[in-house]
């Protein structure tokens, strides 16, 4: 039962005229009742939800920069649609992307002044529109700084001195599939 809320009071030397009443609890069991069976229908439906969100990964209702744990968690989380589906569409949107790597769209915006190899075409008004070709790269790069841990500066002197940076990082997706599949077939034996 939650405690009874008071009144506080300061004595600056002058007498009070009237008297301070007492306190009267509010909270009624019908309410309390309510209120329990609304937090039980919550934990339910939060135990029923599938799709994880970057509030679930980042914890409900925190502010600022994500921690190391919840960034290592939601590293393998990006939507990133294979080739055939991704290269039907000329241009996505940055909220389009954003979604995809269950980012900001700030991050998105200041990956893209930091890093020459992301050149999003941009219209009249200033909106950004990635190609396929952008979204492969930001996979590479989100790689690099969620999942490998690399600095934003590391990373790019890695792109620099490795030219053939994504036909390594091609491959290494390739067999990183083929290990997810030999797996699946271990399980259903």
């Amino acid at each position: 039962m939650k405690k009874p809320l008071t009144q506080i009071t300061f004595d600056f030397g002058v007498p009070a005229a009237v008297p301070i009443p007492e306190p009267v609890s509010v909270v009624e069991e019908p309410v309390l009742q309510m209120a329990e069976a609304a937090n039980e229908i919550e934990e339910i439906t939060a135990s029923s939800v599938k799709e994880t969100t970057v509030q679930q990964v980042a914890g409900t209702g925190k502010r600022g920069r994500k921690s190391l744990k919840d960034i290592a968690l939601s590293a393998d989380l990006i939507n990133v649609p294979e080739d055939e589906e991704l290269f039907k569409k000329q241009y996505y949107s940055i909220g389009e992307v954003a979604v995809m790597f269950r980012e900001n769209q700030s991050l998105i915006r200041y990956w893209e002044t930091e890093f020459d190899i992301l050149q999003p075409r941009k219209n009249r008004k200033g909106d950004r529109f990635f190609r396929p070709v952008d979204i492969k790269n930001l996979v590479m790069i989100y790689d690099l700084l969620r999942r490998r841990k690399f600095t934003i500066e590391g990373a790019k002197d890695y792109l620099k001195k490795n030219k053939r940076a994504e036909e390594r990082f091609a491959a290494i997706q390739s067999l990183q599939k083929i290990k997810g599949f030999m797996l699946e077939m271990k399980v259903n034996l």
